[in-house]
């Protein structure tokens, strides 16, 4: 198996990580940030972690992702592989996909780091 380091990333602090494979999660999946009581709350949070498992698409779009990733696992090259996952401000939809899919991974047998590059910001004003 594979090592795969992921990233989770805010667009909106910075320009995404170099990665084999980009998720952006900004257009299709709700926003936990739009309400109140879980915008200043990060994916430490369970009521976050809970709101964006619950978002249709989010788990077959972890799969998907992992399907991708054993893909690039099974091709002849060496060396980890890179997967990063942004979303508006980092703290709530990329580091709980990010660590989704990191549970996932790691159930198929790969050795998996996840970095959560934007969850210690302050929450951006939209």
């Amino acid at each position: 198996m594979a090592q795969v380091e992921i990233t989770s990333f805010g667009y909106l602090h910075n320009t995404p990580p170099a990665a084999h494979l980009v998720i952006d999660l900004r257009h299709h999946f709700r926003d936990p940030h739009v309400s109140p009581e879980l915008r200043h709350m990060t994916a430490n949070d369970e009521p976050v972690r809970a709101a964006v498992l619950a978002t249709p698409g989010i788990t077959d779009l972890v799969a998907a992702t992992a399907a991708a990733v054993n893909a690039f696992a099974a091709g002849p090259s060496a060396g980890p592989i890179a997967i990063a996952d942004g979303c508006a401000g980092g703290r709530h939809r990329a580091p709980t996909f990010a660590q989704a899919l990191a549970d996932q991974l790691t159930t198929d047998g790969h050795t998996v780091t996840v970095q959560h590059r934007d969850l210690h910001l302050p929450v951006v004003n939209r």
